[in-house]
């Protein structure tokens, strides 16, 4: 007995089309989600080691990935089932135009989404990679000196200016005296009472953070820097305003002065 052609087979394949694209378009939301809950992270400042180890951006790429991919294999498969049906005799029925049309516009949709996010995930990648080399926070200037020449300088401008200079910490010539060695590393601690008080009143455990500190160091590639701590991170890390941190702010035109 020859198979009868049936509508309902046809309109069974179009409902299966259009519950993957529906998975699709899912996929393609949520992934859309967890990109801008990745830029809202950031703008909120949360800690890194708060956040997944990669990016929810770059989980979000895979995700409306997935769904471009999901969008071509369900049209290929609605095509090629609906020539089976009709080599069968079970339909007679062409495919559609308004349901391709719809799987073509979310096709084009994924695949436009794709292409928006992807530059995005890779040009966050580099700077998430530097940001922990150096320590969340920590602000640094390449200098034209050697460390110790860098940290003279600095001192001088420090004591031109009046800042008390409590203490000097020459990381790597205390590593040679007991046998290890690493890059020239020295740390100058400084600070004013009048600037530091308020702070510590306000915050008694920023006191663990003060007096201020600039750190130079030379790297692998044999570059010299001169960091600090960032006050607006200080002000975060602590709860305080930035008006509150607003006098910690001098550091960074006491370094700026010092590279020059």
């Amino acid at each position: 007995m020859e198979p009868v052609a049936d509508w309902r087979e046809h309109l069974a394949e179009e409902r299966t089309l259009l519950a993957w694209l529906r998975t699709s378009l899912g996929l393609a939301g949520l992934g859309f989600v967890l990109d801008r809950a990745g830029i809202l992270l950031r703008a909120m400042h949360v800690p890194a080691a708060t956040i997944a180890e990669e990016a929810p951006h770059v989980h979000g790429v895979w995700l409306v990935a997935l769904s471009l991919l999901v969008n071509v294999l369900a049209i290929s498969r609605h095509l090629a089932t609906l020539r089976a049906m009709r080599r069968a005799g079970l339909t007679t029925a062409t495919p559609q135009g308004p349901v391709l049309l719809l799987a073509v516009l979310l096709t084009v949709f994924s695949a436009a989404l794709t292409i928006t996010l992807i530059p995005a995930a890779r040009a966050a990648t580099p700077q998430r990679t530097a940001a922990m080399d150096i320590g969340e926070g920590i602000i640094r200037k390449a200098s034209p000196r050697s460390v110790p020449e860098t940290l003279d300088r600095l001192e001088g401008i420090l004591k031109a200016k009046g800042v008390q200079v409590f203490a000097r910490i020459d990381h790597s010539g205390e590593a040679a005296k007991v046998g290890l060695t690493m890059p020239p590393t020295q740390v100058l601690v400084f600070g004013n009472p009048k600037a530091g008080t308020p702070v510590m009143l306000a915050a008694p455990t920023s006191a663990i953070d003060l007096p201020l500190k600039a750190l130079a160091w030379k790297d692998s590639a044999g570059q010299v820097w001169l960091g600090y701590t960032d006050p607006r991170y200080f002000a975060r890390r602590y709860g305080l305003s930035e008006q509150q941190v607003a006098p910690l702010g001098v550091i960074a035109d006491l370094v700026d002065a010092t590279v020059k």
